[in-house]
């Protein structure tokens, strides 16, 4: 069985769910590893038995190229994208990369184009378009009448990464984790139409609950517009520490409530009573497994959310930003 030759750039906490993934694939080796933590890279290396270890993305590309990877794995802090996309797409290695895959909307598009013309095989981590609950939801939103209101929420905490203090090195708790949900909306629903978002601060005090450089929002609502009457509230929070409340979706219909709670299970409501569905499958390691089948196959249909399309959630997260810091609504058109 010819395996795909990967390789990880960033082998920190989100790595380790793909980390995990590639460990039960025996068509999958990682031969070569980069992480400026020594303690990372070497214990990332050992997993996987692999000697080729590199202090960071420009030392692995100076090393490996498509002959020796197929693809990387980029999962680095929203900061950290300098040039190792380009890179890989100058090498001619496919990737997986992690969101949100920039701050930076113009390198994104300059990205997307450079995907575009090597006609290389991508995949973004929006981990929730590979979860049975969501397909569900896809599945049954068609069988009702269109229209109607959904709330979506994403509220807890500060994580404890040092790139969460400051908006402008995370993007702000929409961009940088709420996007899974934004992203969510957009496969079930399509192009935003519009996007008219608000963000507070002060609930959380600078050098007493968080780090003295925080500066982000400590919450914000974006009112989101889509076809067929669809009116989406979609909410962020870091101010909540002891308590987490309800995450999710809650898609209320003409006839049925899809109450999607963040990655654990679905509750659907109709006349007739409520069922109640857990989550019965890893959606990082399907998302895995479909980049790694496309690479066999040449199958890009196996890939929920590509760069290209990844970028378009990028945006909308950054129109709701502008719109927190404009106090307007902005407004799409086909080219958005």
């Amino acid at each position: 069985m010819q395996k795909i030759r990967l390789g990880l750039i960033g082998c920190g906490g989100r790595a380790g769910s793909h980390m995990n993934s590639f460990l039960q694939m025996d068509d999958v080796e990682v031969l070569a590893v980069a992480d400026p933590i020594e303690d990372r890279r070497n214990a990332a290396a050992k997993k996987f038995g692999c000697s080729r270890i590199y202090k960071n993305h420009t030392e692995l590309y100076e090393k490996e190229s498509a002959d020796t990877l197929d693809a990387v794995i980029i999962a680095v802090e929203p900061t950290a994208h300098t040039d190792i996309e380009e890179k890989a797409i100058e090498k001619g290695l496919h990737f997986i990369i992690e969101k949100p895959m920039t701050l930076d909307l113009d390198q994104a598009e300059r990205i997307a184009a450079g995907v575009k013309e090597k006609n290389l095989i991508t995949s973004v981590g929006f981990q929730d378009r590979y979860l049975d609950l969501m397909e569900i939801i896809k599945d049954e939103l068609p069988k009702h009448k269109k229209g109607g209101l959904v709330y979506g929420a994403w509220i807890g905490g500060i994580p404890g990464v040092w790139w969460w203090q400051k908006k402008s090195t995370c993007g702000g708790q929409l961009v940088e984790q709420n996007i899974h949900l934004l992203d969510g909306l957009r496969w079930l629903y399509g192009e935003a139409l519009s996007v008219y978002a608000t963000a507070s601060t002060g609930m959380i005090r600078p050098g007493v609950d968080a780090s003295p450089e925080y500066d982000t929002d400590d919450h914000s609502t974006a009112v989101i517009r889509f076809k067929d009457n669809v009116t989406a509230t979609l909410v962020s929070g870091c101010y909540s520490k002891n308590v987490r409340p309800r995450c999710g979706l809650y898609i209320a219909l003409d006839d049925m409530v899809l109450d999607y709670r963040l990655r654990n299970n679905l509750i659907i409501t109709t006349a007739e009573g409520s069922k109640d569905i857990p989550r019965g499958v890893d959606q990082t390691f399907l998302l895995d497994r479909a980049f790694i089948d496309a690479l066999k196959t040449g199958d890009r249909s196996l890939i929920r959310s590509d760069y290209a399309d990844a970028l378009k959630s990028l945006k909308l997260g950054f129109a709701a930003n502008r719109s927190m810091e404009t106090g307007q609504v902005i407004y799409f058109n086909e080219s958005n």
